[in-house]
């Protein structure tokens, strides 16, 4: 199966694009695979520039409120200018890089509600751009980050949410604008407890896990006891019964709070 868009025509030659990705089930870290066609039109046209990108739709707060963002966190451009004969089809193949910080979109096969990132198409003829719609992209977790969210399944969390939000979380290796928060509702065991957010923020080799219990909106409340960050190897995550962990520091929370 692959996505498909074409551009609108661009110039008075009627140029187009069409984007087809071969692959996009991904893992942060991994590669999109995919092909860019563009279709000349009626006369020769100078080619400026091609270029393929991730988009992600992130929430940003200000004084007036929320509203939603599209940012564009990382942008390959497909070789350089070149003039696109009347009528002719010009193929380009490319791979476009995962940044490991990416969040996750799909768990189990599902797909998170509020999650939109996709590729996106960028076409330059003659001072003109034309940006075509985002075809959509599957990024599921790393086999480290699969655990943790495993470990609160088998403590009968349920998911709640997700969320992209602009901004950085302090005391972590983040490196891109925005950052994923994912929710889960607690089980009736742990009575007085609201929720609970994860966040990943990971590279090549190790990741930050955040939790935060009860959190309070657009505050990292580092100095309490109902936040913990932590780092977890990519490769050594097997070492920890996680949800064990994860009982543990919420028993301990939820004690000293009366909660439980």
């Amino acid at each position: 199966m692959a996505f498909k868009k074409l551009l609108a025509s661009l110039g008075a030659g009627g140029a187009s694009v069409e984007t087809e990705l071969t692959e996009f089930n991904v893992v942060p870290g991994g590669v999109v695979q995919g092909e860019v066609r563009i279709q000349g039109g009626s006369v020769n046209q100078q080619i400026e520039g091609l270029s393929v990108g991730l988009q992600a739709q992130v929430e940003v707060e200000t004084q007036d409120g929320e509203h939603k963002q599209n940012i564009e966190f990382t942008k390959q451009r497909l070789g350089g200018a070149f003039e696109l004969q009347a009528g002719a089809v010009h193929a380009v193949p490319f791979g476009l890089e995962i940044p490991w910080e990416t969040p996750i979109t799909t768990i189990d096969g599902q797909t998170l509600r509020g999650m939109h990132i996709g590729v996106t198409t960028e076409l330059e003829i003659a001072r003109a751009v034309d940006s075509g719609d985002l075809d959509p992209i599957n990024v599921h977790p790393l086999p480290a980050q699969k655990a943790i969210l495993d470990a609160f399944i088998q403590l009968g969390f349920r998911f709640k949410s997700a969320d992209m939000e602009r901004g950085h979380i302090r005391g972590t290796r983040q490196k891109l604008p925005f950052y994923q928060e994912i929710e889960f509702l607690p089980p009736s065991q742990y009575r007085g407890l609201n929720q609970v957010e994860l966040s990943f923020v990971a590279d090549s080799q190790a990741m930050d896990v955040v939790l935060e219990m009860d959190k309070k909106p657009g505050l990292f409340s580092e100095g309490s006891d109902t936040f913990r960050s932590f780092q977890v190897g990519l490769h050594d995550y097997q070492t920890t019964d996680w949800a064990a962990y994860l009982n543990q520091w919420l028993s301990e929370v939820g004690s000293k709070r009366n909660w439980f």
